[in-house]
This record gives structure tokens, C-alpha cells and sequence, in this order.
């Protein structure tokens, strides 16, 4: 999987040094936090993180003149289990509107709204998560703000691997992951499946 993701110097919006790869490390290593509050949402989130997979890898992008990173999860399945994961996530979308959570700054509530999707690879859908987030204040000795925390996702299936790709914005404009690197990405992992 580490060959199919994009090297140094293949992503022109991404800082030099800016596309790290990472192989998760076992769950045993891992922070874990408790389930969100809604399981059906949990279900999209883990099928979107690729819990249930053979094999994963991670890339984070450091855009370009952005402080706020991007990432994309290839999580390759076996027999059907890609079909069943990204079922999880279509199905899941209809009816997780909102959940409540616990993350690395402490308790959360967020929302849930499907967008239209890309017609790329067997089948794709496309969401954004809503949260509030807390900024330092604007001039000196003012109050703290409250602004929304958007993060963009991007889930389509390619045969027996499932892509994620996620952006994410704080209290600006949200972007979406540059279609260009996803349908390069679409394609390497359909390359790939062909041999």
C-alpha cells in the first residue's frame, strides 16, 4: 500500500516535506477515546478510518500557505469487506445528523451533513462534520471566540480498497481535498487491482 500513496514531489500544493506517510501502529499502542455518542455514526467513522481492513496507510498533506492539514486513509479488505465497509458509510450518512464525543481538547458535539459526491471510482460519497472550536480573542483582553470547525470528507470505493480523504478549516471558508490528487490516487489504486 506505501507504493500507491504520493511521493516527495508529487503533490504540487503540498509544501516540500509536506506528504508523510504513517502506518498505523497497533491498537494496543493507540490513544483511544470513547465511542461517540450515536453508533451509527461511529460505524461511518470507523468504516472511514478503515478499522476493519487487512492492511492501512495514512498521509497527511501540509498545504501550501495553510496551517490546517489535509490527510487521506487507503485501507485495503478482503473478500467483500470493502463493499460491506463503504455500505456502512452510505447507509450510515441517511440517518447520523449529529453525535457527541470526547477528543485530544476534551468533549465535543458535532454535526453531519452529506454533500454531493464526485462519480468517481465504484462508488463515492462526500460529508463534512461541524464543530465548534474556540479561538484566542480577536484584540487583547477580549473574549475568547467561537467559530466552526469544518472538517471535509471524501470516501470512495475502488474495488476490494477503500480512499478517504479529509480537509479541514477553522473558522474560514471549508475546502475541499484537490480533485485532482484524488482522481490520481483513483487511479493508482485501480492500476493496481488490475495486475
Amino acid at each position: 500500500m506505501k507504493s500507491l500513496v504520493f511521493q516527495e514531489g508529487e503533490v504540487p500544493q503540498a509544501d516540500e516535506g509536506g506528504t508523510a506517510i504513517q502506518v498505523p501502529h497497533p491498537k494496543s499502542e493507540q490513544e483511544s477515546f470513547p465511542p461517540v455518542s450515536d453508533p451509527v455514526c461511529q460505524k461511518v467513522f470507523d468504516s472511514t478510518s478503515g478499522v476493519a481492513r487487512s492492511a492501512v496507510v495514512l498521509q497527511i498533506f501540509n498545504w501550501n500557505g495553510d496551517i490546517y492539514p489535509g490527510g487521506s486513509t487507503l485501507a485495503a479488505y478482503e473478500g467483500t469487506g470493502a463493499q460491506q465497509a463503504f455500505k456502512q458509510v452510505r447507509n450510515g450518512l441517511k440517518t447520523c445528523k449529529s453525535f457527541s464525543g470526547v477528543g485530544y481538547t476534551g468533549k465535543y458535539q458535532a454535526e453531519i451533513t452529506a454533500e454531493k459526491s464526485l462519480d468517481i471510482g465504484d462508488e463515492a460519497v462526500r460529508f463534512r462534520m461541524t464543530t465548534p472550536a474556540t479561538l484566542p480573542p480577536a484584540k487583547k483582553g477580549g473574549p475568547d471566540r467561537t467559530v466552526p470547525r469544518i472538517d471535509r470528507y471524501f470516501v470512495v470505493r475502488v474495488g476490494t480498497t477503500i480512499a478517504s480523504f479529509d480537509t479541514m478549516k477553522v473558522g474560514g471558508s471549508p475546502a475541499f481535498f484537490p480533485a485532482d490528487l484524488i482522481n490520481k490516487q483513483v487511479e493508482r489504486l485501480r492500476n493496481a487491482q488490475r495486475q
